[in-house]
């Protein structure tokens, strides 16, 4: 691949474009899902291309190609020319780039044992002795289960010097217990709903979830949830599990943070932000405890890299410092229009065929003091929630609606009855401007999240968010059903 970059690198340079950049990419992936004691999908598939993103007086082209001979790549790259000729003639406004140093380097996530190169027969083993433990409680209806690895092997390259190999290696796994009875179905997952939880790693993570050993447990909750009452409606203090907030962080900070999406670029697909340019530094996001970053160093984290898909190093950005808005996640393109000098690097691309977009890295919530057992016992009359169960939130990241797997009412500092069908309610800055306590860095987690959607076309990619239990006061909560 490195070859090949270099080839594309020349090619570019002969015909002549302000600036380019080539994107060589391998990408293996596996997915196996059981249900019950059986398979119920198993599939493995390699992809290998290119992509190539020029500029012509100062607009963008774009071709990417997936036959890797060099007339196949020089097609590529005339195309890639031809559609930025073509915007130059319609273009209003100039693209101009921050600048970045000239970078040749190599970067590898850590990885103790190839999940890719596991035995089937150990994954499948794992699932479905999960499984079983989930089918014994009486009362549980079905056994779900979920396990995914893969392998992004790329090299870019630009016109400004940067020769950049990359390795990264991810996996996760999850499980799910559903009970059913009196005309509802209740639903319990661990660690985490949707597939579960995921980094930046190898097979080691899988094996230290032990998810036989969460099984029993889960299931029982499921069954449990069946005759609980209904969540109370009314406003409640409420402490949320370190997963929920995982989701909360992504859906009403990583996404309204998004520079595209400010500027407008991303409305069609992803709707725009409440945090427009004039808050920069002068809005209050949330209280004084709240503070976010965009972390793509973190060690493990499903948003960690060694460098973003324009060639800029990873980094750590400040988004909320001590409650205030100070800054959003940039590219190379959209920095200047900030002031900024340099992109946070957080422009990634979710395949060798598609462009570069701005997109989430790791994005935290920095931990507090304390624990979660601490916070309960600090709380007179409230409700905790944990695990995800459904989402919803508008188009500019303001009015949100959330709904748990499950939730207990908190009674004189301890949990006193579980509850089903929990949501709570809010308007993002009021929201957090409620935060009164966060747990320290014992209760803190790196969560990952595989499936963060945005562009068109679309782009799936793959983020993180470090997060632990937090205390909020004066929320809607309500139940349904």
């Amino acid at each position: 691949m490195e070859e090949l970059v270099q080839f594309g690198l020349n090619v570019l340079a002969d015909l002549g474009v302000e600036y380019g950049e080539v994107r060589a990419e391998r990408r293996i992936e596996e997915n196996i899902d059981t249900r019950n004691r059986e398979v119920d999908m198993l599939s493995r598939r390699e992809s290998r291309g290119v992509g190539i993103r020029v500029l012509y007086r100062g607009a963008w082209g774009f071709a990417a190609t997936g036959d890797l001979t060099k007339t196949g790549f020089r097609r590529a790259a005339k195309s890639a020319l031809a559609i930025a000729r073509a915007t130059a003639q319609l273009q209003r406004e100039r693209v101009e780039l921050a600048p970045e140093p000239a970078h040749q380097d190599a970067f590898a996530t850590p990885c103790v044992r190839d999940p890719l190169a596991v035995p089937l027969e150990e994954k499948l083993g794992l699932l479905i002795t999960a499984a079983e433990r989930i089918l014994a409680v009486p009362g549980v209806a079905m056994a779900k289960g979920s396990m995914a690895a893969w392998r992004i092997e790329k090299v870019f390259g630009n016109t400004e010097g940067s020769l950049i190999r990359q390795t990264i290696t991810s996996c996760g796994a999850g499980i799910e217990a559903y009970a059913a009875g009196a005309g509802e179905i209740q639903r319990r997952s661990y660690p985490n709903s949707f597939g579960g939880d995921f980094a930046n790693a190898g097979y080691e993570f899988i094996e230290a979830m032990d998810l036989p050993g969460h099984a029993q447990r889960i299931a029982e909750e499921a069954v449990a949830l069946l005759s609980a009452p209904v969540c109370p409606t009314g406003v409640f203090d409420i402490i949320i599990g370190g997963s929920q907030m995982a989701l909360q962080v992504h859906e009403s900070l990583g996404h309204p943070s998004e520079l595209d999406r400010v500027l407008g670029t991303e409305l069609s697909y992803a709707g725009g932000s409440f945090l427009t340019l004039d808050k920069r530094g002068n809005f209050r996001y949330g209280s004084d405890i709240v503070t976010i970053v965009a972390d793509a160093t973190v060690p493990g984290g499903l948003g960690t890299f060694g460098y973003d898909d324009e060639g800029v190093p990873a980094q750590k950005v400040d988004l909320v410092r001590s409650g205030m808005f100070v800054g959003y996640l940039t590219s190379r393109e959209t920095a200047p229009k900030i002031g900024v000098q340099r992109s946070g690097g957080a422009a990634r691309a979710s395949s060798w065929a598609r462009i570069p977009l701005i997109r989430m890295t790791n994005i935290n919530l920095l931990p507090g003091r304390g624990t979660l057992d601490e916070l309960i016992a600090g709380t007179e009359h409230g409700i905790y929630l944990e695990t995800n169960k459904s989402w919803s939130i508008d188009d500019r990241r303001v009015n949100f609606q959330f709904g748990t797997e499950i939730a207990w009412e908190i009674r004189d500092g301890r949990k006193a009855r579980m509850l089903k069908n929990a949501l709570y309610t809010g308007i993002t800055p009021e929201f957090w401007r409620s935060c009164v306590a966060i747990c320290g860095p014992e209760e803190w987690h790196m969560w990952g999240l595989p499936n963060c959607g945005k562009g068109e076309p679309g782009q799936v990619m793959q983020v993180g968010h470090g997060a632990a239990p937090a205390k909020f006061t004066g929320v809607q909560v309500r139940g349904t059903g």
